[in-house]
């Protein structure tokens, strides 16, 4: 309550009764005066809703009431402390690479700067003294906390969290929900998918089933646990399924998985790690992060789905790591735009925009411009689902690609090896190569010095794009200095003649479609074409 509102209360409480109840009678009659067809029946509070008009939401209270009784019990809070590989400057405050929004440096601001003892409150300095003159400053490590959530995954204390949360931790205490708090250590972690499984030393604890997530459909129920900005613990918000397979949206790191759950139950700093639920209490995501400009919730949260979040869990419990399935492409998405460069029906599936040499798939046969629609007899939807489910295979194991070959069908047999840090990963070639357009760039003969210049590799074949004009189709698709066009309209590159005389080929106003490779990916993308553009080189 403000300052003027309690001024306001504090008057009104004084006024004597009689004068009190003057001015009731008062405003009463002035009410009456001017509403005339108003009656003291109206006026009134009205009676309750009865219970046949409100059935249908109380029965939907009940239900999350059932649901989040029976899931809060298995949901823990995280609290970590780690040491930072870098040293604060005493006497100044540290950079605070803090774990969720809730990190604390410890130790800075207490060091010594000018000889002097800083970051004391004004006044006390004086009672400290000074160094000696040339005496070193003290070294300190930095201490950050930070705040998770998690899920007790079996009775005996295996707990699952994000690996962010952990990450860098030199002592971990989980709080569970009777308020004990415990000691965990580090199971396994798997950075890839950003999970973790810690343990702590407890039996017949509550725990939760595993759900499908293969099974979720936009527009279902979901429940999401946690501990918002690292106080609030055990909140529970209800929102639904806002879509499913969701790509990667890690645009730094092509490899990281996608088939991300989106919902709209509110999930803030903190939440990571803790449990995203379906209607019936079942560990269908974990929580991991949020697209936001504020950097809180904004109605877009993202969940890995637990048919990741199971099978990894199971690898780091059985042996400490997890070994991911390789096969070494770049993907892209098939789309009404490009389906018909490659003789396509329909626009679902995947594009082999890249081969890593000497991998899984270039053992295998598998060229640039095959489209992957199946996965051992299943529908391939797009480039991420493939993905996913690739990185879970077994390495050794042995998979049929069914693809479009030339408008051809054909199956393709690969044995899957095993994801290195450093390796290619099938992934969303879109989401580190961007693709140029045939108008308003200028390319450039790849010479040694230009390989040399721009860090390209050997097997690397095409023209240079040396620069792109701004608001043009070359920029409009995402095309920038430094990328190398390797084909147009599936054709190969070899010299920047050769590019522009097949750019200006191209029927006025008709697409081209480029594979470009940039930073590390190959990738096609259809560029929409400008007759009124007079730079086609």
């Amino acid at each position: 309550m403000s300052v003027e509102t309690n001024k306001l209360v504090g008057k009104a409480g004084r006024i004597g009764a009689p004068l009190g109840a003057a001015l009731a009678l008062a405003l009463a009659a002035a009410f009456s005066f001017h509403h005339p067809g108003v009656h003291a029946a109206m006026i009134s509070s009205p009676p309750p809703m009865d219970e046949n008009s409100v059935s249908s939401l109380v029965s939907l209270d009940n239900a999350v009431e059932a649901v989040a009784a029976r899931v809060t019990p298995a949901v823990v809070n995280v609290a970590v402390t780690s040491r930072g590989s870098s040293m604060h400057e005493m006497g100044g405050g540290g950079d605070q690479d803090d774990q969720e929004g809730q990190g604390q440096g410890e130790g800075q601001g207490q060091g010594f700067g000018q000889g002097q003892m800083q970051g004391l409150p004004p006044g006390f300095s004086q009672f400290f003294g000074q160094l000696p003159h040339g005496m070193a400053r003290p070294q300190q490590p930095q201490v950050e906390h930070g705040i998770g959530s998690g899920i007790i995954i079996s009775p005996d204390g295996y707990i699952v969290t994000n690996n962010h949360v952990i990450d860098g931790a030199v002592n971990m205490r989980v709080t569970l929900n009777d308020r004990r708090v415990l000691n965990a250590k580090l199971v396994g972690r798997d950075p890839l998918t950003d999970l973790a499984v810690i343990k702590v030393d407890a039996h017949d604890l509550p725990s939760i089933a595993w759900g499908d997530s293969s099974k979720l459909k936009p527009g279902q129920t979901v429940l999401a646990f946690g501990s918002p900005f690292g106080y609030f613990q055990f909140s529970v918000t209800r929102g639904i399924v806002s879509a499913v397979n969701r790509d990667n949206p890690y645009k730094q790191d092509a490899r990281k998985l996608g088939g991300y759950i989106q919902t709209d139950a509110a999930i803030n700093p903190g939440n990571s790690g803790g449990p995203l639920v379906n209607a019936r209490g079942e560990l269908v995501g974990i929580n991991t992060f949020i697209i936001s400009n504020g950097g809180s919730f904004a109605g877009a949260g993202f969940a890995i789905p637990s048919q990741i979040v199971r099978a990894t869990a199971e690898q780091l419990i059985k042996t400490g790591a997890v070994h991911h399935g390789y096969l070494g492409i770049s993907l892209n998405d098939v789309t009404p735009a490009n389906a018909s460069f490659f003789k396509l029906n329909e626009a679902t599936g995947a594009i082999v925009a890249q081969v890593t040499p000497d991998s899984p798939a270039s053992r295998a046969g598998l060229k640039n411009g095959d489209v992957i629609t199946q996965l051992d007899g299943r529908k391939v939807v797009n480039g991420s689902a493939l993905q996913v489910a690739v990185s879970q295979d077994t390495p050794g194991t042995d998979i049929a690609l069914g693809i479009i070959r030339n408008g051809a069908a054909q199956t393709v047999h690969v044995k899957v090896g095993e994801y290195k840090k450093n390796a290619e990963l099938a992934s969303d070639g879109d989401a580190a190569a961007p693709q140029k357009g045939k108008l308003g760039l200028a390319v450039a003969e790849l010479t040694p010095d230009v390989r040399q210049q721009l860090h390209i590799p050997s097997e690397v074949n095409g023209v240079a794009v040396q620069s792109v004009r701004p608001a043009s189709p070359a920029e409009d698709a995402g095309l920038t200095a430094g990328d190398v066009i390797l084909e147009v309209d599936r054709k190969p590159v070899t010299s920047a003649e050769q590019f522009v005389s097949q750019a200006h080929a191209a029927p006025a106003g008709k697409d081209l479609l480029l594979l470009v490779w940039s930073q590390g990916n190959a990738s096609y993308r259809v560029v929409r074409t400008d007759s009124g553009n007079q730079n086609g080189e």
